[in-house]
């Protein structure tokens, strides 16, 4: 084809531009500048005018039809909004920014013909810095705005994650607490018990007691670690019973401070008959210095025991902690989303208190899924955390976990309150809380959509109504196959 055989693109005159809302303060030089640059595209209905992701290389201002915006979240197209309006603009709307961000190098959004189309479109190479030259004072401001919007969101966002944490890590200290106090009480209290031991090993010692009993009471030792090691847990009722029986027993036998040795003996899961076998093997001489060389027993292994508990019991605290924070992990990773919702309850245990129950239903079946693990910990505890204040400290949280196609579905439920209506459109937008001043910054959620739709290519969504409420979020069980 030769150049006089090349068509023309079709242009605009400066009048037809002058009649657009958008050019109409436009100068004479302004004007010829747009004919110049600028050119008319055709679209037939149903066909694409920009994709969402793509290089922002144009910038279209809508003549005449109708055209559909959508955006892609978590695999399904989402329209959000639909116009026919002449003079409406889309594509390349913030090429005139200075520094490159994805809303000005990527189409933010999918543009799509419903009917046949005319547009006016220019060049983002040509168009952004063009508004640059003519509107400079304009620019700053516009500059000065979105880039202040961002960074103050950016900043309030640390804010928000940085009370977060404080809040669990005043949580983690106080469940820490109490394991360490009952294990120095516990060691406390052994020691004094250990301490008696040695007495009676001196009595043995100096021929107090009979070494040829000493077989038959290491014996007794020996069987009475192995019952607190089964003992059973008894309703304080069972308990109270029981612990009248063996102090009538060791009262009828004569053996001194019954009350106080009966709760400890049955504690260990030594009853009546138990004891009375166990004193037949000695000499009936030896009863008293035999019961006590066992509630010695009993008491060590308890506290032996109480101790084990507790250090176990920071220990998992440790864990869940490591886990929850991802601590000396890589942050994309395989993972089953069921450790990192256990591991956000226990951060959270504290927060339940005795009036919210927590409902665990898990589909064991899912398999692991590729994350950003330490992000989706701080999702759970976003949405945890406002369930627990939807209730006011009183109610079920249930938390189920099921999948849905190609997607891990995990569904927060609270029996709160619930979200009114005309504000349920609002919830995921930045600075929007329903808290009362200094209890919100209103980035919870925002945070959790960001986290869940921008980051793992997932969904957010939300059904209420008083006494129910559930978010649910929804996530690809392979985010890189669902950008």
């Amino acid at each position: 084809m030769t150049m006089a055989d090349k068509p023309t693109a079709e242009k605009l005159t400066a009048e037809e531009l002058r009649e657009l809302f958008l050019f109409e303060r436009l100068d004479d030089s302004q004007l010829a500048w747009l004919v110049e640059h600028g050119h008319v595209e055709h679209r037939t209905a149903g066909t694409p005018i920009l994709t969402e992701g793509e290089p922002a290389t144009c910038f279209f201002v809508l003549l005449d039809g109708t055209v559909a915006l959508s955006r892609n979240i978590g695999g399904e197209i989402v329209e959000t909004n639909r116009t026919d309006h002449r003079g409406s603009y889309f594509g390349a709307t913030q090429s005139y920014l200075e520094a490159d961000t994805p809303s000005k190098t990527h189409y933010q959004m999918t543009v799509r013909s419903i009917t046949d189309t005319r547009m006016f479109q220019l060049p983002a190479e040509d168009f952004g810095p063009i508004v640059r030259e003519w509107f400079p004072m304009a620019l700053h401001l516009l500059e000065g705005l979105f880039f202040g919007l961002q960074n103050t969101q950016r900043a309030t966002s640390q804010r928000e994650r940085l009370l977060a944490l404080g809040s669990l890590s005043a949580g983690l200290t106080h469940e820490l607490n109490n394991p360490a106090a009952a294990a120095v009480r516990a060691t406390a209290a052994l020691r004094e018990r250990v301490a008696g031991m040695r007495h009676k090993l001196a009595m043995l010692a100096s021929g107090a007691i009979d070494p040829v009993t000493l077989p038959s009471l290491v014996l007794l030792q020996e069987e009475a670690v192995e019952r607190v090691a089964k003992a059973p847990k008894l309703a304080p009722m069972q308990a109270s019973d029981r612990e009248d029986e063996v102090a009538d027993w060791l009262a009828e036998r004569g053996i001194q401070a019954s009350w106080d040795l009966a709760p400890v003996l049955v504690a260990g899961g030594l009853d009546v008959e138990w004891l009375s076998g166990a004193v037949a093997k000695c000499p009936q001489a030896t009863t008293e210095a035999a019961i006590r060389w066992i509630a010695y027993t009993v008491e060590t292994e308890s506290l032996m025991n109480e101790i084990e508990d507790a250090t176990t019991r920071v220990s998992t605290l440790v864990g869940a902690a490591k886990q929850y924070s991802q601590m000396d992990r890589a942050p994309f990773q395989v993972v089953d989303v069921h450790e990192l919702l256990d591991s956000t309850l226990v951060m959270l245990n504290s927060k339940f208190g005795d009036g919210v129950q927590v409902v665990k239903d898990y589909d064991r079946s899912l398999p692991l899924i590729s994350a950003y693990a330490a992000e989706l910990n701080q999702v759970w505890t976003n949405l945890i955390d406002n369930a627990i204040a939807a209730m006011n400290g009183k109610g079920t949280l249930t938390v189920r976990t099921y999948r849905d196609d190609v997607c891990v579905v995990v569904e927060i439920t609270d029996t709160g309150v619930g979200v009114p209506p005309e504000i349920r459109d609002r919830i995921f937008e930045p600075f929007f809380t329903t808290k009362a001043v200094g209890e919100g910054t209103g980035l919870g959620l925002d945070i959790t959509w960001r986290i869940v739709v921008n980051k793992h290519h997932g969904d957010v969504r939300v059904e209420s109504r008083p006494g129910r409420t559930t978010f649910q979020v929804r996530i690809p069980l392979n985010p890189l196959k669902a950008q």
